[in-house]
């Protein structure tokens, strides 16, 4: 498994209009699309979003995102997640804590 992490700056006086946007439109789409929202925060002055979305491999982030984008619902919100974002980060990772074994 590998993950994204996504670090979006907001512009200012817009988190809570994106907070509502990703909780009622992007993130159910991620889940319906199978593509899992592992944790999502807000920086301390709320100028930052930061989230984690998990793939099988690195070799499906390219179908999944094309299915994202093609897909009704997204199209349907137009330019609406972009009004939202000052700068994107994407950054593609991979874990590497082992698991934690009982005793």
């Amino acid at each position: 498994m590998v993950a994204q992490l996504r670090i979006y700056t907001i512009n200012r006086g817009m988190m809570d209009s994106f907070l509502k946007l990703f909780n009622e439109h992007i993130r159910p789409l991620h889940d319906r699309l199978g593509i899992p929202v592992v944790a999502a925060w807000t920086n301390a002055d709320r100028t930052e979003f930061i989230w984690v979305r998990r793939f099988n491999s690195a070799e499906e982030i390219p179908a999944k995102e094309a299915e994202y984008f093609a897909s009704p619902e997204r199209k349907a919100l137009g330019d609406r997640p972009q009004s939202h974002i000052a700068k994107m980060e994407v950054r593609v990772i991979q874990e590497v804590l082992a698991p934690v074994r009982a005793r």
